[in-house]
């Protein structure tokens, strides 16, 4: 049962006919069931936002080739970083699982954007260091028009021994 063989042959064989041997007639079957199967599985575990942009075709080997054209395109490039990034920024740790499969599956988004060209660590850094900047600047004028409580005595709630 070789599911590979509609991307193995290069051609599809000869339509069925009367005059056909069963070897002819079983060939063209396996043929006709593992470009199905094929084409189908492929199909399936496609990425969605990939899906559409794919054109239609009813041969495995055909669609694998386009597959392969449109992957190499910066299109692909940019669906598959949009995505990654989305992941990336926004999972969350849940519970539902070990931290350190959660920590090893952030790690191998990471790996997967710096294989793509994208380096996050250091664009983070970046919004970290102006984050930083942003909250001390925020801090120092935050505090101009608000009177200061030093030395103000004000009801307390709690009633202890005074000193």
């Amino acid at each position: 049962m070789a599911l590979d063989i509609a991307i193995l042959i290069n051609e599809e064989p000869a339509a069925i006919t009367n005059e056909s041997s069963e070897a002819e007639k079983a060939h063209y079957l396996a043929w006709e069931r593992s470009n199905r199967l094929g084409l189908n599985l492929m199909r399936m575990t496609m990425a969605d936002n990939i899906k559409p942009s794919m054109p239609k075709t009813e041969k495995a080997r055909e669609f694998m080739l386009k597959v392969k054209e449109c992957s190499q395109s910066d299109l692909a490039d940019k669906s598959i970083v949009g995505s990654l990034m989305g992941e990336l920024t926004t999972k969350r740790f849940d519970w539902s699982q070990p931290i350190h499969d959660h920590v090893t599956h952030m790690s191998n988004l990471a790996a997967k954007l710096k294989t793509l060209g994208i380096d996050e660590e250091g664009r983070l850094k970046k919004m970290k260091d102006q984050a930083v900047h942003f909250v001390s600047h925020d801090g120092v004028s935050s505090s101009k028009g608000k009177p200061s409580k030093k030395g103000k005595k004000g009801k307390s709630f709690f009633k202890g021994p005074e000193s």
